[in-house]
């Protein structure tokens, strides 16, 4: 049984080590919103979503105040928007600007899950809607979309891939007034899961009940202050701290995220454990890696330092909480990790070190910025490498990939806020246009048949 005092032993996490609840997002089915017409589901979506998460702000501020835990983010994941729209997917926009007007009117920061399962295939619908992503996120402010494209058991939908290269390029074209802005709103991704609370890649599961409460802890500083406190502990030592603090973030992740799905009736999903970075220093990612013994996150040793840190902060956190799920694991997001933008800027690091890395990591490559001139073809070989490595090791990858207009190499992108800001890195100039042009199916690797 968990009370409040059980995260008094945080204190000195949270006022000196930058420990908060990342965030507390609210899973909702949309199922029962589906009608005949654009008009009649997008008044439906509108109103289901406002009337099931009216008191979420509220109820993570109160929190928030009652156990002296900062909630940085209040968010919304819905059903997979595609599913809602295939009567009528060319007119999803529809829907696209009920979600984002229900995001605006419940003050929550970001609503995910104007989404598409296409792992496997992609129907005719399926594909409508996709192509009208662009100008859907070129139009709204909160809502963020995500592609599901491969999966282990199903293998990678190259046809999916092709056509995500064309949908990210089209993006940031039409968002070119804010460095191509509308792509961090947008991740693909080789084995989604149905419980991920952190955007811009939430959606709420065909497999999930009506309503639930799913949080994302994070604690990278805390992380960062434990190593730093043992400097000449062997890996095995280290290893050990990992495991203490993480036990110690999730425990009060695990009682805010049960305390907030009582109080808005609905269920509790899972506490997420993944250590999420932002801009601000001591709550870097890269810079725990530093601490374990690396002079710049990006060199030799780096993946093998990633892969203990997150293998140590799973066993940890499994310990301190009846429900783990969601990504839960280390992110690596280049703009909102002051540590990796640095090592970008210095050239320690790049697109192909950072794929390395996601082997092990909690997703892929994240908030990455690129030149504005790079094909969809090679955004899209970047996607399908990114896939396999998920395919073949049974996680979860992603892209999130910024194709900034008019910029190059040498340039910066500025988001703000959590988002940060990100170097432009370089890409291979030698063209996959003939690979990606190929479509059809990567079959599914030998392993996946387990039935």
């Amino acid at each position: 049984m968990f009370n409040k005092y059980d995260v008094l032993e945080t204190i000195n996490m949270i006022e000196r080590e930058h420990l908060d609840i990342r965030t507390i997002t609210m899973g909702i089915s949309l199922l029962p919103c589906v009608s005949g017409t654009a008009e009649s589901t997008a008044a439906k979506v509108y109103d289901t979503i406002c009337i099931k998460a009216e008191n979420l702000v509220k109820v993570a501020e109160d929190l928030s105040k009652e156990y002296g835990i900062p909630i940085v983010n209040k968010r919304v994941s819905v059903t997979p928007a595609s599913i809602i729209c295939a009567p009528f997917a060319a007119r999803s926009a529809k829907v696209g600007v009920a979600l984002d007007k229900a995001a605006e009117t419940l003050g929550i920061d970001f609503l995910g899950g104007y989404s598409a399962l296409v792992h496997k295939g992609m129907a005719d619908y399926e594909r409508t809607f996709i192509e009208t992503i662009p100008e859907v996120l070129a139009t709204t402010k909160k809502l963020c979309s995500s592609i599901n494209i491969g999966s282990s058991k199903s293998g990678i939908n190259m046809d999916a891939v092709r056509l995500m290269g064309n949908i990210v390029k089209k993006t940031a074209e039409l968002t070119c007034d804010n460095d191509g802005f509308g792509c961090a709103k947008l991740v693909v991704f080789c084995n989604a899961v149905e419980d991920n609370p952190f955007m811009a890649g939430a959606f709420h599961g065909v497999g999930e009940s009506g309503t639930v409460i799913n949080v994302g802890v994070s604690g990278p500083g805390v992380v960062q202050h434990a190593i730093e406190s043992i400097p000449t502990a062997d890996l095995t030592e280290l290893a050990e701290m990992i495991k203490r603090t993480a036990f110690k973030i999730t425990r009060a992740g695990q009682l805010v995220a049960r305390e907030a799905a009582q109080r808005l009736n609905a269920e509790f999903g899972i506490v997420d454990l993944s250590l999420a970075p932002t801009p601000a220093r001591g709550d870097s990612v890269a810079q725990i890696l530093e601490e374990m013994g690396l002079e710049s996150v990006g060199t030799h040793g780096t993946t093998a330092c990633l892969a203990m840190l997150n293998d140590a902060v799973k066993k940890g956190g499994v310990m301190a909480s009846s429900r783990v799920g969601g990504l839960s694991g280390a992110f690596i997001p280049v703009s909102e990790d002051i540590g990796m933008i640095e090592a970008a800027e210095k050239g320690n690091l790049n697109i192909d070190k950072l794929e390395a890395m996601t082997a092990v990591c909690s997703v892929g490559l994240d908030m990455i910025a690129v030149p504005g001139d790079t094909p969809a073809s090679t955004i899209s070989a970047i996607i399908a490498d990114e896939a396999a490595i998920g395919m073949i090791n049974n996680k979860t990858t992603a892209v999130r990939i910024i194709p900034a207009p008019g910029k190059d190499v040498g340039d910066c992108v500025n988001f703000g806020g959590l988002l940060g800001r990100a170097p432009i890195m370089p890409v291979h100039k030698q063209s996959s246009e003939k690979f990606i042009s190929r479509g059809g199916l990567i079959p599914a690797p030998i392993h996946s048949n387990k039935n």
